[in-house]
């Protein structure tokens, strides 16, 4: 097993990229020792610049030169010092360069989380890749995860949740996590299909809502999901992230859920409460559909296959476009009693490639 004795986490600000990044840090230092007491914080570029420097002049550091990492780190003007035996971390296209450039420039190492647009994967030391996206099977360096690696710790879920929640008494022995995603090149949950299928829940008697949708949610699905959920004597909690983003209260739901609903435009949402232990209830939402990336195999079809392995090993029961929600709640609960962590995974592998 190898002896890093420190991780650290490089970061373009996006939380599902920290909570895959920062999941396998974590369990780095729970399996080693290493330390995981970092996070660096990418600059923010937009426009031509970031194509400049993180399309262009990046290219680069596809050579693993050390010289060339140190050159492409200074004209950014960043300075930073790193000991030896420093695991860097990323997951993200913006946050690779950063993460490659600073190991090469120390003579450490570097995982990426996701195929990165430009560089790719093997100027990488390890490459943490979910098997839905296309990859080589063959190249060793690759590791391949069922869905999402993320932040979820059973061990400390109920307390998260008693804390996060501490003061307000749910009443009901069911209490339902309904995570709502939002409109990416994929899928399109509009207020349509709220009006159509999440009013629904509305019907169902005896369970607590604990409701937040995420910060790709329209404006207009959130006011719709207000309208229609506010003052339902049902909903104990609910996060609107137009309205209130700071907030973080999904880890904190589901230590305290007995059963998640989860849209199925949120490969990271389904991936965290399955690894949470919850038997996850796929709701299936509006497509965007475009013919070409069907041809070639992208778009939503690869998720499906995602979501058909998953449900094939009892993670999630894919409730379909009219969910029978009354049946899906019946049971006290909804678990799926595995030991599901591909964090875990990531970095146990990772720790035996060395």
């Amino acid at each position: 097993m190898p002896e890093f004795k420190h991780v650290v986490v490089v970061s373009d600000g996006i939380r599902g990229h920290y909570h895959q990044s920062g999941g396998i840090a974590e369990w780095i230092e729970r399996l080693s020792g290493a330390k995981f007491e970092d996070t660096i914080n990418i600059p923010k570029f937009s426009g031509l610049k970031k194509i400049i420097e993180l399309k262009i002049s990046a290219r680069k550091l596809k050579t693993g030169d050390k010289t060339a990492a140190r050159d492409w780190l200074q004209n950014l003007e960043i300075d930073f010092n790193a000991d030896p035996d420093t695991l860097f971390i990323s997951a993200g296209s913006s946050a690779a360069p950063f993460c490659l450039a600073m190991a090469r420039a120390t003579d450490n190492k570097c995982a990426v989380i996701m195929t990165p647009s430009m560089l790719g994967t093997k100027p990488f030391d390890y490459a943490i890749i979910p098997e839905h996206d296309p990859h080589d099977p063959l190249d060793k360096k690759i590791f391949t995860t069922l869905g999402a690696p993320n932040h979820i710790y059973i061990p400390e879920l109920k307390n998260i949740g008693k804390a996060f929640f501490s003061g307000k008494s749910f009443f009901t022995e069911k209490i339902v996590a309904v995570l709502i995603g939002g409109t990416d090149a994929n899928y399109n949950p509009n207020t349509e299909w709220a009006q159509k299928v999440l009013s629904y829940l509305a019907y169902v008697k005896d369970i607590t809502i604990l409701l937040t949708t995420s910060r790709r949610t329209s404006e207009a699905l959130d006011d719709e999901i207000i309208k229609m959920f506010e003052k339902n004597p049902s909903v104990g909690y609910m996060a609107i992230m137009s309205k209130h983003p700071e907030i973080n209260s999904l880890t904190a739901m589901l230590g305290t859920a007995t059963h998640v609903l989860v849209t199925e435009d949120s490969v990271s949402m389904v991936s965290e409460a399955a690894t949470a232990g919850f038997k996850v209830g796929l709701i299936r939402v509006p497509r965007i559909t475009n013919p070409i990336k069907s041809m070639l195999g992208y778009g939503a079809q690869r998720f499906d296959e995602l979501f058909a392995k998953m449900a094939n090993q009892g993670l999630i029961e894919d409730l379909g476009d009219n969910p029978d929600f009354v049946n899906f709640l019946e049971p006290y609960e909804q678990k799926h009693y595995q030991d599901f962590n591909e964090a875990k995974k990531a970095a146990q592998w990772i720790l035996e490639s060395r």
